[in-house]
């Protein structure tokens, strides 16, 4: 059976193969344990001929190779990925078309089968790109022009295509690099020949006005002859280009990571609120308190009421206009503002004199008077103030935190048996000079008077206790220990007493409650299905120690032989 089984080889060396060997219950079993663990994760997935993990969860039948096309290779998933013969190859990055012509000798003399006009060998007559001649190279045999390259046929991808770098030569660059470098270093030799005949001829010019003549003469290394970083002037169509930021600011978005700062708008690149609002930090200290700080800083306020009152006043006849006469706007602004406080103070002389209460006004402020505000302040849930002002911190009209003498800490930041002190070196003496650590090693040992001493010592020479006193001191210990045994047995008792009463009252009540539950149940039993009541509402709780006592005893016990006299 061996030998049939085997490949048997024949003349041309083809293999024969033959049906796979049929698997013991007990290999089976184990192939099955090792699959299971695989998927868990338990064991290491299977690896195929390239080395690369299949996924256990993939069907044999996609992983492993039929028995009848080769049963000596191993599961592998090569078939289900991209097979190289079938991928389409495109031109490597660095390929492009070669530019000019060969640098190879040029012939003088005529070829067969060359271009007829100019007598490349590259390209025909009707190919050529050299003007035309009036006797082409053909028949005059002079002027031969250089073959051009043999151009390759490229094959570019989708990115290849697209790329704007596609076929650049950095060494252009660094031929413009080398030739700046060379127009440099010829400006500075003329500068050095210049004053080396200055220095001659003794006709030396001053320092401020040679730098200034080398201030002229690097006219590109200055900012004032170029565009402001960050715009553009398009001298043609007379507009200004907003660009990109420089890379030297701060992107406003990097200014506060927290998620809860002001809100960042990509479209308009703009943020309206302070980033630094809940930090802390003063809005004037920052390098940027958002949009809306510059926007009402500055002569911004007062050039928007400048146009509200120019708006106003065009409104009312008055021929005005900011940008066409900003000059006579403003006058007429400042005369406006004058009149009207003017009129104000007339207005308010007046009514003093007509009513009276002018010794009104010369009270207090009313936050003084009451303590009281109207102004509206909002805090957020930290504690910051949204909107409005913070109340001012009250001050002392006293020095504070003014530190003395060495001291680390103010007098009265240490208080012991109703005396003040420092806290650094616990010393009770004002404007005593700080001992630091050994003054508070000195104060921590007992320090006892001389005369405290001796009272102590006199009243340790008392006269000692008879045993006669000492029996009876004993005596009224015991009493007092077996007063105390029975007072706490009373208590004990009396407390389970209550305790007892108080649990057989909640079981009575647990009782009643089961009784009428059980009830309701058998009048809901007699009830048809479809009209019952649903008891999804229903409050549901964990059932009390009495309650579970109650169902036990009112429980109907099938195995019970009186359980049939119980309901008559």
């Amino acid at each position: 059976m061996q030998q049939q089984q085997e490949p048997e080889t024949g003349q041309e060396g083809v293999v024969d193969l033959g049906e796979p060997k049929k698997m013991t219950r007990e290999d089976w079993r184990k192939k099955k344990e090792l699959e299971e663990q695989r998927k868990l994760g338990n064991a290491p997935a299977e690896v195929d001929e390239e080395g690369k993990d299949i996924n256990p969860h993939i069907p044999q039948y996609i992983a492993s190779v039929p028995w009848y096309i080769d049963p000596s290779k191993r599961p592998t998933l090569k078939h289900q990925r991209p097979q190289d013969e079938n991928q389409k190859q495109f031109s490597a990055i660095g390929d492009w078309y070669k530019r000019g012509v060969q640098e190879k000798s040029i012939s003088t003399k005529y070829r067969k089968g060359a271009c007829e006009n100019c007598g490349a060998m590259t390209h025909k007559k009707k190919d050529c790109l050299e003007r035309p001649r009036k006797v082409g190279a053909k028949f005059t045999g002079t002027g031969i022009a250089p073959d051009e390259h043999d151009q390759i046929t490229l094959d570019m991808d989708y990115d290849g295509k697209r790329d704007r770098w596609n076929g650049y030569d950095p060494d252009d660059h660094m031929r413009i690099v080398e030739e700046y470098s060379k127009v440099d270093l010829a400006k500075r030799t003329l500068k050095a020949q210049k004053l080396q005949e200055e220095l001659a001829s003794g006709k030396l010019v001053n320092q401020t006005e040679r730098e200034h003549d080398s201030e002229d003469e690097d006219e590109d290394k200055y900012a004032d002859d170029i565009d402001m970083p960050g715009q553009n002037f398009d001298s043609k169509r007379r507009i200004t280009v907003r660009n990109l930021r420089i890379r030297e600011d701060i992107a406003k978005y990097l200014r506060n990571m927290d998620p809860n700062s002001a809100y960042y708008d990509p479209k308009t690149r703009a943020m309206r609120e302070n980033p630094y609002a809940n930090t802390g930090k003063n809005p004037e200290e920052v390098g940027y308190a958002g949009d809306n700080f510059a926007r009402y800083t500055g002569d911004t306020i007062n050039m928007a009421s400048t146009q509200l009152f120019a708006w106003e006043a065009y409104d009312k006849g008055s021929e005005v206009h900011l940008q066409a006469d900003p000059t006579k706007l403003e006058l007429l602004h400042k005369s406006f503002k004058v009149k009207k406080e003017d009129f104000k103070q007339m207005q308010k002389e007046d009514i003093l004199e007509k009513y009276g209460g002018s010794e009104h006004l010369d009270a207090p402020p009313r936050e003084l008077l009451l303590a009281q505000t109207e102004e509206y302040v909002e805090y957020s849930r930290h504690g910051a103030v949204i909107k409005g002002q913070e109340k001012a911190i009250a001050r002392s009209k006293y020095e504070e935190d003014v530190l003395i003498n060495n001291h680390t800490c103010i007098w009265g930041s240490f208080w012991k048996d109703g005396n003040w002190g420092y806290k650094c070196c616990h010393s009770m003496v004002k404007q005593s000079y700080c001992t630091g650590e050994a003054g508070r090693k000195t104060t921590s040992t007992a320090c006892v008077p001389f005369e405290e001493g001796i009272e102590e010592i006199q009243e340790e020479e008392e006269q000692p206790k008879t045993l006669l006193e000492l029996h009876r001191e004993k005596m009224k210990e015991k009493k007092k220990k077996k007063k105390d045994k029975k007072n706490k047995k009373r208590d004990s008792d009396s407390s389970d007493e209550e305790d007892e009463a108080k649990k057989k009252e909640k079981l009575k009540k647990a009782l009643l409650a089961e009784e009428q539950r059980q009830k309701e149940v058998m009048e809901m039993m007699q009830l048809d299905e479809r009209k019952r009541p649903y008891n999804s509402l229903k409050e549901v709780r964990e059932p009390t120690e009495e309650e579970m006592e109650a169902f036990r005893m009112k429980r109907p016990r099938p195995d019970d032989p009186m359980a049939s006299f119980l309901s008559q």
